[in-house]
């Protein structure tokens, strides 16, 4: 039997679509491994958005020639941002012992190479159609890895691909393309196939995810996705993510409110505290825009935990400008923040036109000083769960302890005999940190076994 190995970098949506390319692998018959040593077909899933990530993408890479060179019968592939949309000739020219290169959510080019060299049968060939523009990977029925099937209790569904914004510092409209919405029902039969496998939540994606449907005449908006896959049976709890303050609105504020599979947890990234910055990466809101919004999810939205991104170093970025971003962190108590240092990325407006003029240790600094103060925010927002009974849904074992998330994303650890993956559990907080709670269950919580069987066992797909 063949075997296939996906190693993924980067964000949600490369976990999506090494997630999907495994399940059209799968469908010819191809199965999992470990290890890429033990694989036929070995796929490396990029990301480029910042350096590091790319240094990572490389050193993979260089690894890989000896293993090629000792064994020219296994096949490699390049998949993602790093080979984006452009000609990967370059790439073929820098990475000889590469054999297939695919952009971003695109295994076509694996397919119709396995396909020339005979390892596709023939029959399953003319099933999945045999020609690039036909393998995007937006199959409506998704089968999991055998190895998730029945185990994968949360799920990521891409429901827009591409981005059309273009802020000054993001690669990925030059990497992934412009906006491309998917149609409800295809999105909606991959959400009704991934819960009959045994997924209990799925996180709807989109660079940016408000815009879903904008690219349309007349087409739905995410308030109306979200209205549809909340009907989807075995589906307990949807998310979605990332938010742009600027398509946030009141109409999706309230199907977030009314609707009670969609979690009180949003991600809306405001980048940096101040308007100078803000107006150099084109945003296109100012901070009290910002604060505005806040208020209003709050308010819409009560119990809402929300989540922002920040760029530390943008070109340009004073002291003072920083201390502007520290100070609104600290004025709106945000549940995280993901802080990253800016690093320049080849085509976009900051890295042409724009200084990289910030040294990289003030980089690391300021990227400390809001660590330690978000640290020490999210901590005090933790604490307040103590002694409190919250829903965890359970997503597996880690170091003995059964751990699972809250409706706001919280990571929730506790201790129980028996088999609670996949189920929702009232826990009860004992002790809080800034990073994750530890908890007992609920005496009113049923036995595990009490369990529906179609949510503990993997079902035949």
């Amino acid at each position: 039997m063949l075997k296939y190995h996906v190693w993924t970098i980067g964000c949600q949506m490369n976990v999506a679509d090494s997630q999907r390319l495994a399940s059209a692998l799968e469908k010819l018959g191809y199965r999992h491994a470990p290890r890429a040593e033990e694989a036929d077909i070995i796929v490396l899933n990029t990301c480029v958005v910042r350096q590091q990530a790319e240094d990572k993408v490389y050193g993979r890479l260089g690894s890989l020639k000896p293993l090629k060179e000792r064994h020219p019968d296994k096949i490699i592939g390049l998949m993602g941002c790093l080979v984006g949309v452009r000609d990967p000739a370059p790439l073929r020219k820098r990475f000889p012992w590469v054999d297939v290169f695919m952009p971003p959510s695109e295994p076509g080019p694996l397919l119709d190479y396995l396909g020339e060299r005979g390892m596709i049968d023939p029959g399953q060939a003319l099933e999945l159609g045999q020609t690039a523009h036909r393998h995007r990977l937006q199959d409506e029925e998704l089968v999991l890895p055998a190895h998730e099937r029945g185990r994968l209790v949360s799920a990521h569904v891409p429901v827009v691909y591409g981005c059309s914004h273009a802020c000054t510092f993001c690669i990925i409209p030059f990497r992934r393309g412009v906006e491309r919405s998917r149609r409800v029902g295809e999105i909606v039969a991959e959400v009704r196939s991934l819960a009959a496998q045994g997924v209990r939540e799925v996180t709807l994606l989109g660079q940016i995810v408000d815009r879903y449907g904008m690219d349309i005449p007349d087409g739905p908006s995410l308030a109306d996705l979200l209205r549809a896959v909340h009907e989807v049976e075995g589906i307990e709890r949807i998310r979605f993510l990332t938010s742009h303050p600027n398509w946030m609105n009141d109409e999706l504020l309230e199907a977030v409110a009314e609707l009670p599979k969609v979690c009180e947890h949003i991600e809306v990234p405001v980048q940096a505290g101040d308007d100078e910055v803000l107006a150099r990466m084109k945003r296109g809101y100012t901070v009290d825009d910002y604060r505005r919004l806040i208020a209003r999810i709050r308010e819409t939205v009560p119990g809402v935990a929300i989540a922002t991104d920040v760029i530390v170093g943008f070109p340009g970025e004073t002291e003072a400008q920083f201390r502007r971003t520290y100070d609104l962190l600290a004025e709106l108590k945000l549940d995280k923040a993901h802080i990253a240092k800016y690093s320049p990325r080849p085509q976009t407006v900051a890295a042409r036109k724009m200084a990289d003029d910030v040294p990289p240790e003030e980089k690391e600094r300021r990227r400390k000083a809001l660590d330690a103060l978000q640290e020490q925010i999210v901590g005090e927002i933790n604490a307040r769960l103590l002694g409190q009974t919250v829903e965890v849904l359970v997503e597996g074992q880690k170091g003995g302890k059964w751990y699972g998330r809250t409706r706001t994303n919280k990571l929730v650890f506790f201790t129980a005999e028996g088999d609670w993956r996949g189920r929702l559990v009232p826990v009860e907080i004992t002790w809080t940190g800034p990073w994750s709670l530890q908890g007992r269950v609920a005496s009113s919580a049923l036995a595990p076994a009490a369990l529906p069987a179609a949510h503990r066992a993997a079902v035949s797909v």
